[in-house]
């Protein structure tokens, strides 16, 4: 190990270029389609010059296997959990819960204020359960298809969602990232969320007002003098059982999670309940479904429950909004963002193994010259690592550890250092395509990353608010001594990272 070199300005700028510049070339040939194929074969491209790099500076070729194996094991739960939301959206469309959550939501949300409840409905329950992604697999789904039935652009509801869910996740002392952060520079878990205040509610009020604007600047669709929602509706009551009673999956769901159930667990649970109600409740439902006339009752109800969970909901109903909004689901469907998540890890493994990924974190602490561009400094590096690594926690973990000592040495306190990693490494996560978060959003929610991303306004928000203040001089908290032991020890980060989930 000691005849391995350092990574030179050259072998990382060579990276770098290669990277963007095909990744733009995904964009351009392929679009929103982009994530469907092309960028997995982007970032294995890329990942294998790395390796080869890693050759040349002495790394052998047993040491980049175990590499991508260990990188690709790190995102296994969330590959896991990925699949299981898959299954649970088939479910619960054939069990009537979405179609239920789709039918009140129509009636209970007008569309002048559709996006702003949407986004205040996901941060309480993201709040609660102290996750955003069981949030945006649940209550995100519902939220969707209420947008169809209203006739609201997906896009923006989608960026409402997932704003939203973040705010939640993010002041939840239940959340994991939440945790994560104050173990790893040294503070606790209510001076971090206090601490959190200064630049997250500025954020969330802003992303509130702009959703407000644009839902009142809305004109829904109208049919011959009717709104077309009522005609979705009526066309979900025709195929689907219909009750308030469909809902008790979600609130199986979030009890759980309020419960601390891991998250897999809960989401395996909830699917089960879905199958369960789709058996009960949905039977004519089902033997459409499976259009298969040789089969006896039971045999169909076998049949269609196993066939929404690895390949999803066929929806046949005449109407072609309804059916493609219903027509999905399925593990299946969740492959392509796996195969993401899998190309994604194995480079970003490269990248930290060769030692790239450090070197462009130290390089930028280089630059800061003041406490303000220090938080700057700290913001771009979690977005680069939230870009090569794929991963939020590794944009967490490695920024919080490289600038610690230099936050110290500034008098600035942990939980300012611990803000400034979420507001920069939670929050921008699912802005990227190929970072674990983008990927499972874009494969629950059905929108491409790059087609949601200009309406996130909070996580757009959250990163400039955080400098802005920083350059300001608001919530520094460098008046006061910082305690000692700040950084976390490796086996302690380690054993927070084992044990969290989305």
């Amino acid at each position: 190990m000691s005849s391995i070199k350092a990574p030179t300005r050259w072998d990382i700028a060579i990276t770098l270029v290669l990277l963007v510049s095909l990744l733009s070339l995904s964009v351009y040939f392929f679009g929103e389609d982009s994530s469907l194929g092309p960028n997995q074969i982007v970032l294995t491209l890329v990942a294998a010059v790395v390796a080869l790099i890693g050759v040349k500076n002495g790394l052998c070729w047993e040491d980049i296997e175990q590499t991508i194996i260990s990188s690709v094991s790190a995102a296994l739960m969330a590959a896991l959990i990925l699949l299981s939301v898959g299954g649970l959206i088939g479910s619960w469309i054939l069990s009537g819960t979405v179609p239920s959550m789709i039918y009140y939501g129509g009636l209970l949300l007008s569309p002048e204020y559709f996006y702003v409840a949407g986004c205040l409905l996901c941060a309480l329950v993201s709040f609660c359960v102290g996750s955003s992604w069981t949030t945006v697999g649940t209550i995100g789904v519902g939220v969707m298809g209420t947008a169809v039935s209203l006739d609201m652009p997906v896009e923006i509801t989608a960026g409402a969602i997932i704003s939203g869910s973040y705010f939640g996740d993010k002041m939840s002392p239940m959340s994991d990232t939440t945790n994560l952060a104050p173990a790893v520079t040294g503070t606790d878990l209510f001076t971090h969320i206090r601490s959190m205040m200064w630049t997250t509610f500025p954020s969330i009020l802003i992303t509130l007002v702009i959703f407000t604007v644009l839902g009142l600047n809305h004109e829904p669709d109208v049919v011959d003098g009717v709104i077309d929602s009522s005609l979705f509706s009526a066309g979900l009551t025709d195929t689907f059982t219909i009750n308030l009673f469909m809902l008790l999956p979600v609130a199986f769901v979030v009890f759980m999670a309020m419960k601390k159930v891991p998250a897999l667990a809960t989401v395996l649970a909830g699917t089960m309940v879905g199958c369960v109600f789709a058996v009960l409740f949905q039977g004519p439902v089902i033997t459409q479904f499976v259009n298969d006339a040789s089969l006896n009752t039971f045999e169909a109800m076998v049949k269609g429950t196993w066939t929404v969970l690895f390949d999803g909901y066929v929806s046949n109903t005449g109407d072609s909004k309804i059916d493609s909004l219903l027509s999905r689901g399925g593990m299946f469907s969740m492959l392509h963002t796996l195969w993401l998540i899998i190309a994604a890890m194995s480079f970003g493994g490269m990248m930290e193994k060769t030692g790239m990924l450090q070197k462009m974190v130290r390089g930028l602490l280089a630059l800061s010259v003041s406490s303000a561009a220090l938080v700057a400094k700290t913001i771009v590096s979690c977005i680069g690592v939230n870009a090569i690594a794929s991963d939020q926690y590794i944009s967490i973990v490695m920024p919080g550890r490289m600038y610690s000592d230099e936050y110290k040495k500034r008098g600035i306190k942990p939980e300012v250092l611990s803000r400034v990693l979420e507001d920069g490494g939670t929050i921008t996560s699912p802005l990227i395509p190929w970072n674990t978060c983008g990927a499972f959003l874009m494969g629950t929610l059905g929108v491409a990353t790059i087609a949601y991303v200009p309406y996130c306004f909070f996580n757009l928000i959250n990163p400039l608010m955080s400098i802005v203040l920083a350059y300001l001089g608001i919530g520094m908290g460098n008046d006061e001594p910082v305690a000692s032991g700040a950084v976390a020890n490796s086996q302690e980060n380690n054993s927070v990272l084992e044990g969290v989930s989305r």
